[in-house]
């Protein structure tokens, strides 16, 4: 996670599909692509220790695939950083802000996939983020890329999830560091309901 995805705002109706936010909230311009997630549906890791689950929706495209296809495996993994920037970065916690003013930054120590079922050429994907676990030093995260329904009502469809342990650095000499207290402080402080968001899909 030492790259971070550019700040410029898309503008509706544009390429770029990936807005961020939870299901069954307010949209600007036209209905959801697809309903909300059921109470106790295919994702039982909502809500987690505290805060809640982040949804981040993303389209495949051409470069996403393999010959066969379908998602290439290590595809997943960008899929899970993007999601897990935009969680952060809607906790005021913009990884290039971080750096510059504190001087660290957060790295990836340790990550486990399961792949269930293989995502395709233009499926419409939505990416967890759930915090499970918060220590002095690092931050698990529980992710899932689920299949986003085509008509509203239906579940999602669990394709890959996993557990990704972020660590926190020092930015230059990438030695193990304390989370400062700040941003300890944004993430108890993760808000118990997602935030509204938009899509760009039409």
């Amino acid at each position: 996670m030492t790259r971070q995805a550019p700040d410029a705002a898309t503008a509706p109706g544009s390429s770029d599909p990936r807005s961020g936010g939870a299901w069954g909230h307010g949209y600007a311009a036209g209905p959801p692509q697809g309903g909300t997630a059921p109470p106790g549906g295919s994702d039982p890791r909502s809500g987690g220790a505290w805060g809640s689950t982040f949804h981040w929706d993303i389209r495949v495209y051409w470069e996403d695939t393999d010959a066969g296809g379908i998602v290439f495996y290590a595809n997943y993994l960008k899929f899970f950083e993007r999601a897990r920037t935009e969680w952060l970065r809607q906790l005021g916690l913009g990884q290039q802000a971080l750096r510059e003013h504190s001087g660290g930054q957060f790295v990836v120590s340790d990550c486990a996939l399961r792949y269930r079922r293989s995502a395709r050429l233009d499926d419409l994907l939505v990416i967890t983020a759930t915090p499970v676990e918060l220590g002095r030093a690092s931050l698990t995260i529980a992710q899932q890329a689920l299949l986003k329904p085509q008509r509203a009502g239906d579940a999602p469809e669990l394709l890959c999830e996993g557990s990704i342990r972020i660590g926190w650095v020092d930015a230059l000499t990438l030695q193990p560091r304390r989370l400062p207290a700040q941003v300890l402080q944004r993430l108890h402080s993760a808000p118990t309901a997602p935030p509204a968001h938009r899509t760009n899909e039409p």
